[in-house]
């Protein structure tokens, strides 16, 4: 900027010297023109009338008379006055002294003399620019506020003859530079408004010639830009209540009329200046100014104020003004002129702008009004400017334009929104033959006046409806979007627009959810649309609006994080509560119209239950009252609608209450009529609107109108006020009613007599004039003037701009946009190329992720990962059942598995990317995931299989080996696999480092491979998986059911779900079901869920529901799955099974997992039971009380007896068993497991008789088995060998009253002394006899049975004793061991007699009858003896039978016959004697001799 004044003060000869030269240099340009040509120059001294005068003569000169005859040479003047001052200087010591209107009063005559040319003007104005730069004219100077008032009228009404356009160009920039000096120097705050007025017209005015070089016109905006600075910069200084008092009272100078502005450019652009040069016409600078001739010599003020306010507001009308787009006065040139200096009065005052309310009124309106008008033009410059401007005003007074706001972005958002295509084709582009869109542009690019810019509120199908109104406006395209858009991040470029657009419309009832729809824009826009520019031009488009997104993420998250955290929300603000009820009851309201608009009914229904009507009823608040205030009071409702519903015959009351919200007080019944119509349509029908119009008519009568007598004079004027608005504006009418006519329909009408002239012609010039426009007829220049006046209706009501970076709401935006936003971020990443967009993706995935978990919201953490899972490429549609040859390389050491996944996902970059951004996400972060664990067990599973995953997360834990590896590739053994240091799964973990058969044939890997492959690793090392394992097992409850869920159903998928696919397609032959080959996925994921579950036994009453649906799903259907998948299920079980014998509350989880695993096929149970019985060995040990009861204990014997006949399995049981029943410390034999325990070992000595049996099969030359040289058989004996102890054990429980004697025989020691028997006929000689021996010392000794009652004893013979010996006798189980089973026998007889001697021949049993019983006897010892002749029996029989008979004698009870013999023994001794005569004549009377008949004996039985 020019330096005006110097920083030291100059000395009075420079300042002379100055001025001497420049009056030099006035004067000479003077003299180069022929007016000043003349040798000998007029001179007149100023003040003095003539020479003789003052000399005393009555006769004054020539030159005297020839200057006051009136034909005076003007030119001579003009220059006598600079010879004057040349005179007047020369003899002064300090020009500063004088008068500063006297020293410039020469240069101001020759600016406002018509004779000066454009040089002598130009040295005229830039002597003036020299006094300004040197300090002649400054704030110390004499008389200065007059001298700046003249220069003020003069530089306005500069004046000189044209000459040629350059010159005279060269003029008026002197002249601008002669303001900027005035204005911006030192001396501008002495100006007062009008003189500022004067100047900032002249520039203004300058602006506007269009016939003006581009050139100066555009210097003259940057002198008009500057001055406009430094004029709204004192806005900043000025007092906002003294200087709105100075417009009430303006001062005697400063009256209205003088303190008026205008801008008023030629006609004809292409007039040229030269022209008024032939004509002899003068150059008028300012020509549309019309103002007061100007004193030569004004007097000088005393105490004038410096310009303020007035001259503010008066510019900022002008400039305002200028905009109008309806006013064909203005070019758009003029309006781009004004458009800029607009912005830069803006930008210089700032938000000091908004304290003046004359100035804000301006903005508001018309200010707003007409450039939201120019933001529809389609020349790019006056949109531009527009735009820019707009964004300005709303960033400086934001505060203060609420709903203009509103419009505006409403506006914006319409004209972005990619155009609608329908049927294929683009709805923009015209059919053939079509005529003219209403949108179509004028001429010079303003809105056309006529163009439809409003449309009915468009019905939303999800029943949320919009305001009524909203601007019908074509799509922008090209730079025009772009444009716009840029405008639009302009706008929403600081942290709390988002906020504020939630808390100022969106939790306005009576406003757009703008916040809404600009996210849903935004997010839209994104993506790539049709029929919206270039491609260029569309990608700019989406990274606009993705910046914007993910700017409102990072404000987002930067509140959320704590590092910025919002600001409190004001207390002078609606509470936070209350606008978010506010939002809730809105978004009721927008369903509740909707359904009105499509169905009344069910809209008041609606209304009704959610009490938006009917709520506060009362005896003044009825229900039609409470209706109408709602219908009235909602924007949302169809007008065309409403005034259909209101006017039916059964609302009558409705529409009283409705018409009668309306304030008719003192209004023109035309003004009334309009209010009313136009809050709804009149509907067509005749009926209807006279229901209507009677209605407002009592309405308005009652509020007692002025001149009108009665309500039927008030139902007539209504119906004309109606067809006159008809008449006058219907464009199909072409004879227009006239007033005369007008009135002579309404004559007699008002109660018999006429209205008055008067009252009619202004009903007649109201409509005439300002046309009813109904609802839903508002197109054009009147729908856009009724929409700007409902806005400013509402303006008035809607209350100030609420501007606060809070976080209060934050929770509830989040909640409403975060599917589209992170939806649009995925995109974002996954198809766009450049790098910076990619790294703001990324970002933005993290604050969404952060803010998620901050907000609690696992559903979007869900999405989040979900989004970026997709953008991985390590999710497979699609896994192989079986893993394909891969080939392995050793990279320093490491064996590397160069797989498919590996080599693409080492190439894709941006799958690097999303992985690491995704892991890194999760990891620690892992609460806050629910749905999207399944993505992640999914990459786990498709890592695991192409060998990528950490070793950790590749073992899995076995009862007998340890950890071990999940085998890629599984083996199916043609038979069970004996180990004793694993299980079966635990023999393939040499499949860990080559899990491919040797045989079959693997592809080379080449470097390229190999190099994808290791940046495959490091990725994956990135997203450090090890860790976010270990993170799993202490999440939440609710995430951690989540994670165990998703495993769960991805395990289900593979296993569950494929075999019944696998079933349905393939049906099985002769009812053999499909077995799926092995899968180590299943594996995988059944280990990892479990290994989780394990590790979290805090929370195992949630999480083996889960657990064990899916492993009961597999141990129901086991032979359909590989037996890998079958032991690796069952290991997992009894590992949860520890874990549930924790807890009291799941300790009948653990026996129906025990039932599960009994209830196994054989050939299953055989392949797994060393699994089975280890684990179940594991649970008993580390929880010694968990089983309590009978039938707790025959699971689990049932579970040792399933697994018997795996030779590992019944060795580990055995010991249990032997541990449990043996007297040490570790005896837990109790009367629950007595039986079970009994049946168990009764099976280890069955299943050593199996297998000696299997042994003699296999001939005579096959030595037969021992328990030396057999494990079984020597568990077998060892059997046979417990059960005297539990004998033992039974005894103690019977002495110490723990069991009732009865109940014990029967339920123990009968069952007991029955294994003893089955098992004295054991094909194993050890067992047999070891068995037959236990027999008869429990029979001979035990307590149970000495003393027993004949049913006992009857018992213990049928089921035990005979059954032995009958065994004995068949020739089968002879054959069991031919060599041993003699002796066997033999002890069988022993075993017989002794126990019957025992038990039955006692004194106090001599009463007993047991003849059957003693036949039985002799039955069994007869085919004993007769068994096989050359036997030992056959000599023992006898020897023993002897020995029975004597003991019976004995004690009396097989007696000989006598005469005092009872009956039983006389019969007892006939069936005795019967029976042994059949094998051993003669015996018994050898054995007892019956006594001589000559004995008293004899004779007493004779007798």
């Amino acid at each position: 900027m020019l330096k005006l004044a110097p920083n030291h003060s100059p000395s009075p000869q420079l300042l002379k010297h100055v001025l001497l030269s420049e009056i030099l240099s006035v004067t000479s340009t003077m003299r180069k023109n022929s007016r000043w040509a003349s040798a000998t120059p007029v001179v007149a001294v100023r003040d003095s009338p003539a020479l003789g005068t003052n000399m005393g003569l009555r006769i004054s000169s020539p030159a005297y008379y020839a200057r006051t005859s009136g034909r005076g040479n003007r030119e001579a003047e003009l220059m006598a006055g600079f010879i004057e001052l040349k005179r007047v200087v020369r003899d002064m010591q300090d020009v500063r002294e004088a008068e500063l209107t006297g020293l410039l009063s020469p240069f101001f005559a020759i600016l406002r003399s018509p004779l000066s040319t454009g040089p002598i003007t130009s040295a005229a104005l830039s002597s003036l620019h020299s006094f300004f730069v040197c300090g002649l004219i400054c704030p110390g100077s004499r008389v200065l506020d007059a001298a700046l008032i003249e220069l003020s009228s003069t530089i306005s009404h500069c004046k000189f003859e044209a000459s040629d356009s350059s010159g005279d160009e060269v003029v008026l920039l002197k002249i601008m530079t002669v303001i900027q000096d005035c204005l911006c120097g030192s001396v501008g705050k002495g100006l007062g408004d009008i003189e500022v007025c004067e100047m900032l017209e002249t520039v203004l005015t300058t602006c506007c010639q269009m016939r003006l070089s581009e050139t100066l016109r555009r210097s003259a905006e940057t002198t008009m830009h500057t001055l406009v600075r430094v004029v709204f910069s004192k806005l900043f200084e000025l007092d906002p209540g003294e200087e709105e008092a100075k417009l009430q009272v303006p001062t005697e100078e400063e009256n209205e009329g003088e303190l008026r502005m205008s801008v008023t450019p030629t006609a004809k652009e292409s007039e040229d200046a030269s022209s008024s040069n032939t004509n002899g016409e003068q150059t008028e600078k300012s020509e549309s100014i019309d103002r007061h001739p100007v004193q030569e010599f004004p007097p000088t003020p005393i105490g004038r104020p410096e310009y303020g306010l007035p001259s503010i507001v008066e510019l900022l009308r002008v400039l305002v003004n200028v905009l109008d787009p309806n006013d064909q006065q203005h070019t758009d040139s003029t309006r781009l002129t004004a458009l800029g200096i607009l912005n830069a009065a803006f930008e210089a005052s700032g938000s000091s702008i908004a304290h003046f309310p004359s100035l804000k009124a301006i903005v508001v309106d018309p200010g707003c009004k007409f450039l939201f008008q120019l933001a529809r033009s389609e020349n790019n410059l006056v949109l531009h400017w527009a735009l820019r401007t707009i964004s300005t005003i709303l960033d400086t007074m934001r505060k203060d334009l609420k709903l203009q706001q509103e419009l505006f972005l409403t506006f914006t958002i319409d004209r972005l929104a990619p155009p609608p295509i329908q049927n294929g084709i683009k709805s923009h582009t015209p059919a053939p033959g079509a005529k003219a869109r209403a949108h179509s542009p004028s001429p010079r690019g303003t809105p056309a006046t006529h163009s439809p810019l409003l449309m009915p509120a468009e019905k939303s199908d999800s029943e949320v409806s919009t305001p009524p109104v909203r601007l019908l406006v074509p799509p922008a395209r090209g730079e025009t979007r772009d444009l716009i858009l840029e405008t639009l991040t302009h706008i929403a470029g600081h942290p709390s627009f988002m906020v504020d657009l939630y808390t100022n419309y969106d939790c306005d009832i009576n406003c757009e959810n703008l916040f809404e729809r600009l996210i849903d824009f935004l997010t839209k826009a994104v993506y790539p649309s049709q029929g919206t520019g270039s491609l260029e031009s569309q990608r700019n488009v989406q990274y606009i609006c993705l910046e914007l997104l993910l700017s409102f993420v990072n404000d987002m998250a930067i509140r959320a994080s704590g590092e910025n955290p919002g600001v409190p929300w004001p207390s002078e603000f609606p509470s936070t509560d209350s606008l978010l009820r506010a939002k809730s009851k809105k978004q009721l309201i927008m369903t509740g119209a909707a359904r009105f608009n499509t169905k009344p009914k069910t809209g008041l229904a609606f209304l009704e239950e959610n009490k938006l009507i009917y709520a506060n009823l009362s005896h003044s608040m009825s229900k039609e009252r409470s209706l109408a205030m709602f219908l009235k009071g909602s924007s949302r409702i169809d007008k065309r609608l409403l005034g259909d519903f209101l006017s039916k015959p059964n609302n009558i009351g409705l529409l009283k209450e409705y018409i009668s919200l309306f304030d008719f007080k003192d209004k023109p019944v035309a003004e009334a009529m309009r209010e009313m119509l136009e809050a709804f349509r009149l509907p067509g029908e005749s009926q209807q609107i006279s229901r209507i119009a009677e209605t407002f008519a009592a309405a308005y009568f009652a509020a007692g109108p002025a001149e009108i007598k009665s309500e039927d004079a008030t139902h007539v004027l209504a119906y004309s006020i109606i067809m006159l608005n008809t008449d006058q504006h219907n464009p199909q009418i072409r004879k227009r009613m006239s007033i005369e006519d007008y009135r002579r329909n309404l004559r007699g009408v008002n109660d018999g007599s006429d209205f008055s002239s008067e009252f009619l012609q202004n009903i007649y010039d109201s409509i005439r004039k300002r046309e009813i426009i109904m609802p839903e007829e508002h197109i054009g220049q009147l729908g856009f003037e009724y929409a700007w006046k409902e806005l400013l209706a509402r303006s008035r009501q809607t209350g100030e701009y609420m501007v606060c970076n809070t976080d209060s709401f934050d929770v509830e935006m989040f909640k409403a946009v975060w599917r589209p936003v992170i939806s649009a971020i995925a995109y974002a990443f996954i198809s766009f190329e450049d790098d910076y967009i990619i790294q703001r993706a990324i970002a933005g995935f993290r604050q969404c992720a952060t803010l998620a978990r901050h907000f609690r919201l696992p559903d979007v953490f869900d999405f989040v990962v979900m989004s970026l899972s997709q953008a991985t490429s390590l999710l497979s549609d699609s896994l192989p059942a079986q893993v394909p040859v891969y080939p392995i390389v050793d990279i320093e050491g490491q064996s590397i598995t160069v797989s498919r996944l590996s080599v693409e996902f080492g190439t894709n970059f941006r799958g690097q990317l999303a992985a690491v951004v995704l892991f890194n996400i999760v990891n620690g972060n892992g609460n806050a995931l629910r749905e999207g664990w399944t993505q992640i067990f999914e990459m786990f599973q498709n890592l695991f299989l192409h060998s990528l995953l950490p070793t950790r997360m590749l073992q899995m834990e076995d009862f007998l080996g340890g950890f071990t590896m999940i085998p890629l590739r599984g083996s199916q053994p043609s038979k069970p696999h004996v180990r004793s240091d694993g299980g079966l799964l635990s023999a393939l973990s040499s499949y860990l480092m080559t899990p491919y058969n040797s045989d079959m044939t693997v592809p080379d890997a080449t470097e390229a491979d190999v190099e994808n492959t290791l940046s495959t690793i490091d990725c994956i090392t990135s997203c450090r998986l090890d860790e976010l394992y270990s993170q799993i097992i202490q999440l939440e409850l609710d995430a951690l059911v989540a994670a165990i869920r998703a495993l769960e159903a991805l395990a289900h998928e593979r296993t569950v779900a494929r075999l019944k696919i696998t079933d349905d397609a393939l049906p099985g032959l002769d009812d053999q079901p499909h077995q799926l080959p092995y899968d180590p996925a299943s594996v995988f994921l059944l280990e990892t869920m479990v290994s989780i579950t394990s590790q979290a036994p805090q929370d195992i009453e949630e999480l083996w529901p889960i657990v064990f649906e899916h492993l009961s799903a597999l141990l129901s259907a086991p032979d359909q799955y590989s037996i890998l998948l079958i032991e690796r299920a069952v290991v997992c079980l009894l590992r949860l099974c520890q874990i549930l014998a924790q807890h009291a509350s799941l300790r009948d989880q653990v026996y129906v997992a025990f039932d599960l695993l009994a209830g196994l096929p054989s050939n299953v149970s055989n392949l797994v039971g060393e699994q089975v019985i280890a684990g179940l060995i594991l649970v008993i040990q580390k929880n010694k009380d968990i089983i309590r009861s009978q039938t707790e204990w025959n699971l689990v014997f049932a579970l040792i007896r399933s697994t018997m006949a795996h030779p590992e399995a019944a060795r580990m049981s055995f010991e249990l068993i032997e541990a449990l029943s043996d007297e040490g410390p570790d005896n837990s034999l109790t009367p629950d497991n007595f039986f079970g325990l009994l049946t168990v070992l009764d099976d280890f000595a069955t299943a050593a008789n199996v297998l000696q049996e299997q042994q003699q099969h296999k001939g005579r030359r096959a030595e037969p088995l021992s328990s030396a040289s057999s494990p079984i058989i020597s568990r077998g004996k060892k059997s046979i060998d417990l059960l005297p102890l539990l004998h033992k054990k039974l005894l103690s429980w019977v002495q110490s009253k723990i069991i009732e004697e009865v109940q014990a025989w029967k339920n123990m020691g009968l069952p007991l002394l029955s294994v003893l028997g089955r098992q004295s006929v054991n094909a194993t000689r050890e067992i047999r006899h070891n068995a037959i021996s236990h027999l008869q010392r429990i029979l001979l000794g035990s307590p149970l049975i000495n003393d027993a009652d004949q049913s006992k004893v009857e018992e213990v013979f049928n089921r035990v004793v005979f059954p032995l010996v009958d065994e004995l006798l068949k020739s089968q189980v002879a054959l069991k061991d031919p060599q041993g089973m003699a002796e066997t026998r033999l002890r069988g007889s022993a075993l017989l007699c002794k126990t019957f001697m025992h038990l039955e021949l006692r004194e106090s049993r001599a009463r007993t009858d047991f003849r059957l019983l003693w036949v039985q006897v002799l039955d069994l010892l007869d085919r004993l003896m007769n068994v096989n002749r050359s036997d030992q029996l056959y000599e023992a029989v006898p020897e023993s039978l002897k020995n029975v008979l004597l003991v019976m004698n004995a004690v009396e009870i097989l007696v000989p016959p006598r005469s005092n013999q009872s009956e039983l023994q006389k019969t007892l001794w006939l069936n005795t004697h019967e029976r042994m005569e059949r094998f051993l004549p003669g015996f018994l009377t050898s054995v007892i001799p019956i006594p001589a008949p000559d004995t008293p004996s004899t004779s007493d039985y004779s007798q």
